[in-house]
């Protein structure tokens, strides 16, 4: 019996990178975040950094910004070509997410076909995409604030726009802590993501 591909190989390549730019974005983040911090009583762990020092934190999270961009422009192109977007993460309104969040913290939620993708996780996966692009477009306004200034003032300022990307961050390393927990409790969608099927 031939068995079906969920996931075509560009999608899987894409999340496997998206991945590993976002841990590395995260981590490096921190260094550079440890060196002026926007809230005095919160400093990152040094074993939970990367780049050992100001100036090698930059490099890292320079370097891998653009593999992130570069990625994630790739990712976000194909699933739009392909219409694979909106069939995957359409329709999508408050109610069919109300009603799998219910069935979710009943623990009464299927996962028998993992190309379906249920309410809850299509809300999780469109919001983080428009997370991404946010991070992006704050890490812009704080990287090249002169360059773009109305990118920096529609942020509300410089200040501010750390503080979006702080936040953006968050909401990111929140959705990938829950990302691998939910593929915990479903192992199969972790094989499906390495080989397809």
């Amino acid at each position: 019996m031939r068995q079906i591909n969920i996931h075509p190989a560009w999608l899987r390549a894409t999340h496997w990178i998206n991945a590993v730019s976002v841990l590395v974005m995260i981590t490096s983040g921190w260094q550079v975040y440890n060196a002026s911090p926007i809230f005095p009583a919160l400093r990152f762990p040094a074993s939970l950094t990367l780049g050992g020092w100001l100036g090698g934190a930059l490099l890292w999270h320079f370097a891998f910004m653009w593999l992130l961009v570069g990625n994630f422009a790739l990712y976000l192109g194909l699933n739009l070509a392909t219409g694979r977007l909106g069939r995957k993460m359409l329709p999508l309104t408050p109610r069919l997410v109300l009603r799998d969040l219910y069935a979710a913290l009943r623990g009464k939620l299927a996962h028998d076909d993992l190309s379906h993708y249920n309410a809850v996780k299509k809300l999780a996966y469109l919001s983080v995409i428009v997370d991404i692009i946010v991070l992006v477009l704050s890490g812009m306004a704080v990287w090249k604030s002169v360059q773009f200034p109305l990118l920096r003032e529609l942020m509300g300022g410089y200040d501010r726009a750390r503080v979006v990307h702080f936040f953006a961050m968050s909401f990111l390393l929140l959705f990938f802590i829950v990302h691998v927990a939910m593929v915990m409790l479903v192992p199969r969608s972790l094989l499906a993501m390495i080989r397809g099927r």
